[in-house]
């Protein structure tokens, strides 16, 4: 019985030390998903340009803009068209003068100021937060199918699955951070099982629970996200084993 004395004792140490590290992750993991960040700024004054049918001309416009330093992203309408919007600025009368001076250096031509109150963001108080994740969702579904081209000129250079959710979320007026790894720091965390419309989801695709990916959830188990370079805009399933593997979780910013 002496002999066995230290086993049992040993044996006692590393069960207590193991419950105690399995509450400790327990509790971190709550005290995770309770946290609430600061909501995210409004978009102010943007411009918008362009009309264009083929989705590599709004591409080299956007190009030009951004070396210009200004924040631009296209997107398709409602009506079809490539459309390019650009800025962000306090005053109506800044964004005008902007525009006019790209105007009279022949970059753009025409142009249309969309003001704070045009956004979805702006009519969540009247008709509720489930409109504007409604409108998130829709504005999600029309990018399906596009070879969206962040970054290049040509349909084989794909799309920057944080551009499409950053792109999403300021044409509602909601000044989303451009990379996943700066979206996933600016939400309120939410779990699988609690995700509503317009939440994104993000994956750790290359293993240790790093975030790498990111997408937009349109209800149902599904999310909208851009899968690759090359590859078009389309509909996942997060119950899909690839995903269901890498999912770290969900972010809220309504």
């Amino acid at each position: 019985m002496k002999n066995e004395l230290p086993q049992i004792i040993f044996i006692l140490f590393i069960s207590v030390l193991i419950l105690s590290c399995a509450s400790r992750t327990t509790r971190l993991e709550s005290e995770s998903l309770d946290k609430k960040n600061k909501p995210l700024e409004l978009m102010g004054y943007t411009i918008q340009v362009g009309a264009f049918a083929k989705v590599e001309n709004a591409v080299r416009l956007t190009e030009t803009l951004k070396k210009r330093g200004l924040n631009a992203t296209y997107f398709k309408a409602d009506d079809g068209l490539f459309k390019v919007r650009f800025g962000n600025f306090s005053t109506k009368e800044n964004a005008r003068l902007r525009a006019q001076s790209l105007k009279e250096a022949h970059i753009i031509a025409e142009f249309y100021i969309v003001k704070p109150q045009d956004y979805t963001v702006a009519r969540q108080k009247q008709y509720g937060t489930d409109y504007l994740r409604d409108a998130l969702v829709k504005t999600s579904r029309d990018f399906i199918g596009v070879p969206y081209l962040w970054g290049g000129a040509s349909s084989d250079k794909g799309f920057d699955c944080s551009g499409l959710t950053m792109t999403v979320y300021q044409l509602n007026g909601l000044n989303l951070p451009r990379h996943s790894k700066e979206q996933y720091e600016a939400g309120s965390p939410v779990s699988r099982s609690q995700l509503q419309k317009g939440d994104l989801v993000f994956f750790a695709l290359s293993g240790k629970r790093k975030v790498s990916h990111v997408g937009i959830y349109i209800g149902d188990g599904k999310f909208i996200h851009a899968p690759s370079q090359g590859k078009k805009i389309c509909v996942e399933y997060l119950s899909t084993p690839f995903f269901a593997k890498r999912f770290v979780n969900g972010q809220n910013y309504l």
